[in-house]
C-alpha cells in the first residue's frame, strides 16, 4: 500500500512533490499532519529520502512526539523530528567541545530568578509580575533579532520600570549570565546560528547530515528561527513549509506570519498547494469561521468534506454575570453528558486563565470532572509514574493472573476504586489518571503482557502521547491550538475579554481575531459561545467578533441567539 493511498486529491498533490521549495497552506482540520507524515513516508518509500537525512521541525515537543509516532506507524524510523530548540541544543552540544575545547554552557532554568538577582545588583525592586514581563521582553527582543541598543530606541512601554532602568536591567542580566557561563532558552538559537555563520566546517557538516526539511506551523516562526532555518538549509531548496496564516497567534512572542505569506515571493519556483477541505467541523461551524476571517491576508475558505443537513447552528448566549455564565455552561455540559456525550468529548475554552476557576467550580457543582490544559502533563503526574513503576515491578514477579486482571490488581492497590471520588481536587485527578491507564490495558491487543504494556507506556511518555482522560477539558485558546473536540463551549466573548482590553491597535485586534478563529475551529459537531454583561462592577458589550460572525456580509444570519433558560431547556430535550 502506497503512502499516498489514504490522501485526498489535494493532500496527494502536496505529498507527491518531494523536491524543491513547497508551501502547503493548510486550513484548520484539513489534515496537515497527515500530509507531512505521508509526504516523508512517500519520500522514504520511493528512495528519494534517506530517513537520517530528513529534519522535521515542530514548535512543541508534543508535536514532535506525535510526528515520530505517526511516522513509526507508517514504517518510517530514524527521522529527526524535533523542535527548533532541541535541534539547536543538540548541535551546540555536539560541536561546542571541538570548537571551544570545553563543554557547552549550561542552560538557566529560571530567567525570572536571575533577573531578580540582576535587579538587586542595581538596587531595583520590581515586583515578580514585572520581572515576568521583563523576561517576556527579553525573549521577544532576542527572537526578533533586536540588540539592546536597538530595543532602547523602540521605546516599548512596560509598567513597573522606566525605559532607562529596563535597558540597564537587560544589560545586567546578560552580564550575570556571561559571568556564570550560562545561556538562556533564546541564546541557544542565537548561539547555534552564530556558530553556523562563523564556522564553515560546522555548516558543511550540518548540510551533509540533513538534506530535506519540513517545517510545521510555519506561520509562527520568528525572525531568529527563520534565520536558523536558512542556515540549516544553506544554498539548497528541499524545504516544505506547512502553515495557516489565520492561525498566527504568537505575534506577541515574536512570530511573524510574513515568512509564510511571502514564501512564494521569496521562492518563485515554489510549488504551493492549498488545503481547504475540512474533515473536522460541521458546515455551520465552518460558515462562522469563514465569516470571521473574511478578507484577511492569507485566509483560506474552508469547505466541508461532506454535507450535513441536520447540523446544529452555533449558538450565542448572553448572561448577566460571569458566575451565571459559568453556571449556564455547566448546565449545558451536563445536558450533553446526559444525552450520551463523554466528558472527554467536551471542551470549555477561554481567553485567559482567570476564567478557569469559576468554570471549574461550576462544573464541580454539577459533579462533572475536569482537566485544566497546561497543568501537570499526564506522564508527569505522580500517580502515573507510580503506576508505571508498579506495573514494571509486577512484570518481573511470576503470576498466575492474566494480563488484564494483573493490571487491575496493581491499580487497585494504588487506589483505583470502582466509584470515583467527587469531582474536583487532586483525588479525582489521580483516579481519572489511573482509570485512563486501565482503559489502555483494556484496549491492548491479545498478545499484551505486563512487560510489553509497561514498555508501551514508557514509549508513550517519551513521545508525549497522552491517553484521553474522561474529563471535560478547560483550556485557554492558546493552549487549545492544534486540538479538537466534538463539543466546544467558548466563554467570555465580551469586549475587554475577547478582544482583550490591551489590544488597542489594528494589528493587536487582528491577532485576537485569529485567536477567536482558533477557538471556533476546534469544534467538530456543536459550538456554543457566551458572554457576560457585567464583570465585577463594570458593564461590558458583546465582542465585536460576534457581530462579524452573525452575518456573512450578505445579510444572512449564521449565529443563533438564545436566552440562558432556553439554552438549558434546549440542551436537555
Amino acid at each position: 500500500m502506497s503512502a499516498l493511498d489514504a490522501l485526498d486529491e489535494r493532500q496527494r498533490e502536496a505529498a507527491s512533490v518531494l523536491r524543491g521549495p513547497v508551501a502547503v497552506l493548510a486550513g484548520a482540520g484539513t489534515g496537515k499532519t497527515r500530509v507531512i507524515t505521508h509526504r516523508i513516508a512517500h519520500g522514504v518509500d520511493t528512495g528519494a529520502y534517506s530517513p537520517s537525512r530528513v529534519m522535521a521541525v515542530t514548535f512543541t515537543a508534543k508535536a514532535a512526539g506525535e510526528l515520530r509516532g505517526r511516522l513509526r506507524a507508517l514504517g518510517v524510523e530514524g527521522v529527526a523530528a524535533r523542535t527548533f530548540h532541541a535541534t539547536a541544543l543538540a548541535q551546540l552540544n555536539f560541536f561546542w567541545p571541538t570548537l571551544a575545547g570545553s563543554p557547552a554552557p549550561s542552560i538557566i532554568d529560571n530567567k525570572v530568578r536571575m533577573l531578580g538577582q540582576a535587579a538587586d545588583a542595581i538596587r531595583l525592586r520590581p515586583s515578580t509580575a514585572t520581572l515576568r514581563d521583563i523576561a517576556s521582553e527579553i525573549e521577544w527582543r532576542k527572537v526578533s533579532m533586536v540588540s539592546i541598543e536597538q530595543y532602547a530606541e523602540l521605546g516599548r512601554p512596560l509598567s513597573g520600570v522606566d525605559a532607562g532602568q529596563l535597558v540597564e536591567l537587560m544589560r545586567g542580566y546578560e552580564a550575570l549570565k556571561d559571568d556564570r557561563r550560562q545561556l538562556d532558552f533564546e541564546d541557544v538559537l542565537l548561539a547555534c546560528a552564530g556558530m553556523l555563520e562563523a564556522e564553515p566546517r560546522v555548516a558543511a557538516s550540518v548540510h551533509e547530515q540533513y538534506r530535506h526539511f519540513t517545517v510545521d506551523e510555519f506561520q509562527d516562526v520568528s525572525p531568529l528561527q527563520n534565520r536558523l532555518l536558512e542556515l540549516w538549509l544553506g544554498d539548497r531548496h528541499d524545504i516544505c513549509v506547512v502553515g495557516d496564516a489565520s492561525q498566527t497567534i504568537y505575534s506577541f512572542a515574536g512570530a511573524e506570519q510574513r515568512f509564510l505569506l511571502e514564501f512564494e515571493r521569496r521562492h518563485p519556483e515554489a510549488t504551493v498547494v492549498r488545503l481547504e477541505t475540512n474533515y473536522r467541523s460541521q458546515p455551520p461551524i465552518l460558515t462562522v469561521a469563514n465569516a470571521l476571517m473574511h478578507g484577511r491576508a492569507g485566509a483560506l475558505e474552508l469547505v466541508p468534506a461532506r454535507e450535513q443537513f441536520n447540523a446544529e447552528a452555533p449558538t450565542v448566549t448572553a448572561y448577566d454575570s460571569e458566575g451565571e455564565e459559568a453556571a449556564g455552561i455547566a448546565s449545558a455540559v451536563a445536558a450533553q453528558i446526559e444525552a450520551g456525550a463523554s466528558p472527554s468529548e467536551i471542551a470549555v475554552l477561554y481567553r485567559a486563565h482567570a476564567h478557569s476557576a469559576v468554570l471549574q467550580q461550576a462544573l464541580a457543582v454539577k459533579g462533572i470532572p475536569t482537566s485544566v490544559m497546561g497543568g501537570t502533563r499526564f506522564f508527569a503526574m505522580p500517580e502515573v509514574r507510580q503506576a508505571i513503576l508498579a506495573l514494571r515491578a509486577a512484570a518481573v514477579a511470576p503470576s498466575e493472573q492474566g494480563f488484564l486482571p494483573g493490571v487491575q490488581r496493581v491499580l487497585r492497590e494504588l487506589g483505583l476504586t470502582e466509584e470515583p471520588p467527587e469531582a474536583g481536587g487532586a483525588q479525582r485527578s489521580g483516579w481519572e489518571a489511573r482509570r485512563a491507564i486501565l482503559r489502555l490495558a483494556e484496549e491492548a491487543g491479545p498478545d499484551a503482557n505486563l512487560r510489553n504494556f509497561s514498555d508501551a507506556l514508557m514509549a508513550r511518555a517519551k513521545d508525549q502521547h497522552e491517553p484521553t482522560m474522561r474529563t471535560v477539558t478547560l483550556s485557554t485558546l492558546h493552549a487549545a491550538k492544534g486540538l479538537e473536540w466534538p463539543h466546544v463551549h467558548l466563554a467570555g466573548w465580551a469586549e475587554g475579554s475577547l478582544p482583550i482590553s490591551y489590544a488597542n491597535t489594528f494589528e493587536a485586534v487582528d491577532e485576537e481575531r485569529r485567536l477567536a478563529y482558533v477557538g471556533v475551529t476546534r469544534a467538530a459537531r456543536t459550538l456554543s459561545l457566551s458572554w457576560a454583561r457585567s464583570a465585577g462592577r463594570g458593564e461590558r458589550a458583546p465582542s465585536r467578533f460576534l457581530a462579524e460572525m452573525g452575518t456573512t456580509g450578505r445579510g444572512t444570519g449564521i449565529l443563533r441567539e438564545t436566552t440562558p433558560n432556553a439554552t438549558r431547556a434546549g440542551r436537555q430535550r
